[in-house]
């Protein structure tokens, strides 16, 4: 189990599209395998326990940190921007993916977060793209040995864009260093407006967030102004880019971002 966010899952598998499933151990398992896991022993205080619960988060954190940084020196080496792109269940990541492929100059592979199923990796591949697909079970973010390990199996392009779609929640997934370059965070209008102020570590960690189905527009009702303004409150000076990819309105500032970060990436 999960120290951080309390998800738990024995195994996660990462599948190369076309391939029979591969398990590994779930990396978080190590730190949970310590013989004073919270809960074994019954004479300590509730402090004692909250304090015991606050380390092994920091242990599990700074693992994965460490192994966020050899992924960031992986891709940098070989000029591959890659970007963790997050949101809530049915925000229209995968369709924003979708579009991206195949649009894009450059190379573009994919590694899909799901706890469960190859459905939107079938997607990507439809797209054109290479995906690999991690599924988490029970787990309820990807984290960096996941993403170590399906980069073994995507061997992404010099040059390329990584793309890693996590899995859809507006919680965890903040909180767990991928190595990627930029993080971006999708709301749909039909959402609401008031998600930063709900979950304000996540729109706190993006590096832009992304307004999608601005056609739908005209039947929600969505103050954009109102997210903005919330957005950049808990983020000041966060870019903020409305669009459709289902319609394809605003994907050229999409696609100049993209541009503009992958300049960037090279010296991060």
């Amino acid at each position: 189990m999960c120290a951080t966010c309390g998800c738990g899952s024995d195994e996660a598998g990462v599948t190369l599209v076309g391939d029979e499933p591969v398990h590994h151990d779930h990396p978080h398992d190590e730190p949970g395998q310590h013989h004073d896991e919270p809960g074994q022993h019954h004479d300590h205080t509730d402090g004692d326990l909250r304090t015991h619960t606050i380390e092994i988060e920091e242990l599990v954190l700074a693992k994965n940190s460490h192994l966020a940084g050899h992924n960031r020196e992986w891709l940098l080496e070989r000029q591959i921007t890659a970007l963790n792109v997050m949101s809530s269940p049915g925000a229209g990541k995968t369709t924003l993916l979708e579009r991206t492929i195949s649009e894009s100059p450059v190379p573009v592979v994919v590694i899909e977060g799901d706890q469960e199923t190859l459905i939107d990796a079938q997607r990507i591949r439809a797209a054109g793209a290479r995906a690999v697909q991690i599924n988490t079970g029970s787990g309820c973010h990807l984290d960096a040995a996941m993403v170590a390990r399906a980069l073994t199996r995507l061997d992404p392009p010099d040059g390329g864009l990584l793309i890693i779609e996590n899995v859809g929640n507006l919680v965890c997934p903040a909180l767990f260093d991928l190595g990627e370059h930029r993080k971006v965070v999708v709301i749909s209008v039909t959402e609401g407006d008031d998600k930063p102020l709900k979950y304000p570590h996540m729109f706190a960690a993006a590096d832009l967030v992304v307004v999608n189905k601005t056609d739908l527009l005209p039947y929600v009702d969505f103050d954009l102004d109102r997210l903005v303004a919330l957005a950049r409150q808990v983020n000041p000076g966060v870019e903020v880019m409305p669009l459709s990819a289902r319609s394809g309105a605003g994907m050229p500032a999409w696609r100049q971002w993209l541009a503009d970060n992958r300049v960037a990436a090279a010296a991060v």
